[in-house]
């Protein structure tokens, strides 16, 4: 199991679990994507360790963060990270978030302003997207998959088959701590609630898009598809292309690379917070 100080800050009447490391006078906060906490961030972390303060956190009610009493909206999501870097963070810094954490940052940067320097997405999906066109009936079956692997969870020896492909990403103690944390019945029933707060926050986003970030953004997208969803990643990248396009400093860039680019590009992604920074 890895082992690294963290702290539990207060934000809005709940807490988050932060853990800070690396040195310097910059700062970098990560927001982790769906069904993930801070430790996704950790192939990333050693890269930038001499350059910058690193900020990793858990969402309320994931990981050591602690359940919450209601199910949380991506719009709480948002200003519990706005809470947290005004409580951590003492000015500017570079925000990176990845997939679904995208949605959650692209929110806070309205609350942020000037503090946000830079602002890393790393193939995060914009609402605009096709395959949302269809998100509610998708939501409704992954969350019946997700309801099976649940009840699975309990017994470790199935939760690592059902995360074999995690486990070949991450170090062996980083993907130990993911098991005992976010690989449990309660990991996988707060990211169930994740999930319907993507189905439920999306057509809000349509309707009316957070304004666009005024910081220097970099767009990072997954060249690598998975079989048979060639067309699928094809329409995502467009549109991160596209999002990028609409930016007033945006740039948009293809890795090779499966969803978890910081974990198969891990220089790659610390080397494009260099620039931010």
């Amino acid at each position: 199991m890895r082992e690294m100080p963290g702290q539990a800050v207060p934000v809005n009447g709940r807490h988050v679990y932060v853990e800070e490391s690396g040195q310097g006078q910059d700062w970098v906060v990560f927001e982790a994507g769906q069904g993930c906490g801070r430790t996704c961030w950790d192939p990333v972390l050693p890269p930038l360790a001499g350059r910058a303060r690193l900020v990793a956190y858990d969402r309320a009610g994931r990981a050591l963060s602690g359940r919450v009493p209601r199910q949380l909206g991506v719009d709480d999501m948002a200003a519990d990270l706005v809470a947290m870097t005004e409580a951590v963070v003492p000015g500017e810094f570079v925000l990176v978030a990845h997939s679904m954490g995208g949605l959650v940052a692209r929110l806070a940067a309205e609350r942020l302003g000037s503090r946000l320097r830079g602002l890393l997405l790393v193939d995060a999906l914009p609402e605009t997207s096709p395959v949302y066109d269809t998100w509610d009936q998708t939501t409704k079956k992954i969350d019946r998959m997700m309801a099976v692997v649940q009840t699975l969870t309990r017994f470790q020896p199935l939760a690592r088959l059902f995360t074999g492909n995690v486990r070949r990403l991450f170090s062996a103690d980083t993907y130990q701590t993911m098991l005992a944390e976010d690989f449990t019945p309660a990991g996988t029933s707060q990211t169930r609630k994740e999930i319907q707060a993507v189905a439920a926050a999306v057509p809000r986003f349509r309707a009316q898009p957070p304004r666009l970030p005024k910081c220097p953004t970099i767009v990072l997208s997954t060249a690598r598809a998975a079989k048979g969803r060639e067309r699928q990643h094809a329409a995502i990248r467009e549109h991160q292309r596209r999002y990028a396009g609409s930016l007033p400093d945006g740039r948009h860039e293809e890795v090779d690379s499966g969803h978890f680019i910081q974990a198969e590009q891990p220089r790659l992604v610390a080397d494009r917070i260099r620039e931010l920074l």
